[in-house]
């Protein structure tokens, strides 16, 4: 069976993001708080998510036949799906409603391509600035054209970190805590700009050095998780595995940081900080 053409497919899902990214701008101009919905007590939910995603499955379907769809708000559910296809769309149309929802910047489209279970395609459409991160099996990583790499930091100490928390994650909220404590007292910061997409893709851009998440959905990361192993950067699951796309936590760095940044993250999830400062490879 000849292999796909990735390149022109990862070209079509692009122009697809940027047209859903689109959609979602012009409805941002008349957006009002009284058309937020709540699918939990604080996972909100609009048209604009349902619209985008509408958008998204109706021309991703004859790319390529017969693929299935992983998608967050269910526009595929009256799709027949073929539980024998090795293709998979996976489909967040709108990454950080809560940002969307306050007219605050980031917020992303995102569409990933699985084979068999692994990232052939991702895209990520950061909508505010119309920035379209993209790779493809066996590429270079890009925003907009031009290749983009992850940064050259080699100490956590000369670090900018990422990071987010879900609004279903309060159970973990010490070790949320003890991973803020560590990285704003020894590191550049911490950042929690609301996008785990955008947190990711801007890792593969090198303006954050690592970022981690916890409860995080297949949606959320396998786009952008793409992006960041094609820029040259590590992905893992908090056990160093490769569990990131299903098994609901990532951890993404440049490669001279993964040791150094493990370490942390093995540290805060395993027991409260006796010590404020654990020792690490620095």
């Amino acid at each position: 069976m000849q292999e796909p053409d990735y390149k022109n497919i990862c070209t079509q899902v692009r122009r697809i993001a940027k047209e859903a990214g689109e959609f979602i701008r012009k409805e941002r101009k008349n957006f009002t708080p009284d058309k937020i919905e709540k699918k939990g007590e604080h996972d909100l939910v609009s048209y604009v998510d349902r619209g985008a995603e509408k958008i998204i499955v109706g021309q991703l379907r004859p790319l390529i036949k017969g693929a299935r769809f992983l998608t967050e708000e269910g526009s595929s559910s009256d799709i027949k799906q073929n539980a024998e296809s090795p293709y998979c769309w996976i489909i967040d149309p709108l990454d950080g409603t809560t940002n969307f929802t306050h007219s605050l910047p980031p917020y992303c489209v995102c569409i990933a391509l699985a084979e068999n279970d692994q990232i052939v395609v991702g895209v990520v459409y950061e909508v505010t600035q119309k920035e379209c991160f993209y790779a493809w099996k066996d590429s270079k990583a890009y925003m907009n054209g031009k290749i983009i790499r992850v940064s050259e930091t080699d100490v956590l100490k000369d670090s900018l970190i990422a990071t987010g928390f879900s609004y279903n994650s309060t159970k973990r909220l010490d070790e949320f805590n003890n991973q803020m404590n560590y990285f704003l007292k020894y590191t550049h910061g911490a950042r929690r700009i609301g996008s785990a997409a955008a947190d990711l893709v801007y890792v593969g851009a090198g303006r954050f050095d690592a970022f981690s998440q916890f409860n995080l959905s297949p949606w959320d990361v396998a786009a952008a998780s793409l992006i960041v192993e094609r820029a040259g950067g590590r992905v893992s699951d908090y056990k160093g595995g490769n569990n990131f796309i299903f098994g609901k936590e990532i951890v993404a760095t440049n490669p001279h940081l993964y040791k150094e940044y493990m370490d942390i993250i093995h540290t805060t999830t395993s027991r409260t900080h006796k010590n404020d400062n654990p020792k690490t490879d620095r």
